[in-house]
């Protein structure tokens, strides 16, 4: 796992890891797609998640749900899902609904996330 720069969002990790174990190796997977692909990505933690910016925008969000982790992106409404996997009908916002880790693949995840900036 990369140790967070922010010392909230390593806390949050912290204790994700302690009283969730299970979601927080779906969530740190995710978090290593999100890096992978944007290197320079700062995280903060926000609305009781983990938001993403890159050059101060925000682009994406981790949220723990009790059945399910929401990744959430900021322009959702301007990207390709030829499988219908996003949620959402804001404006702008969209989200993928991540039961089980399996899903970050079943879901493909990582285009998602390429599609985000």
């Amino acid at each position: 796992m990369k140790k967070s720069e922010n010392e909230k969002v390593q806390k949050f990790l912290d204790e994700i890891m302690l009283i969730a174990a299970g979601k927080a190796d779906t969530l740190i997977e995710i978090r290593e797609i999100v890096f992978n692909h944007f290197p320079k990505t700062d995280e903060r933690i926000m609305y009781g998640g983990i938001v993403f910016f890159l050059n101060d925008e925000m682009f994406s969000g981790l949220f723990l749900n009790k059945k399910h982790i929401s990744l959430e992106f900021s322009k959702g409404f301007l990207m390709e899902d030829p499988n219908s996997f996003l949620e959402g009908k804001g404006k702008y916002r969209r989200h993928l609904k991540l039961l089980t880790k399996e899903d970050i693949l079943s879901k493909d995840v990582s285009s998602f996330v390429k599609q985000a900036i």
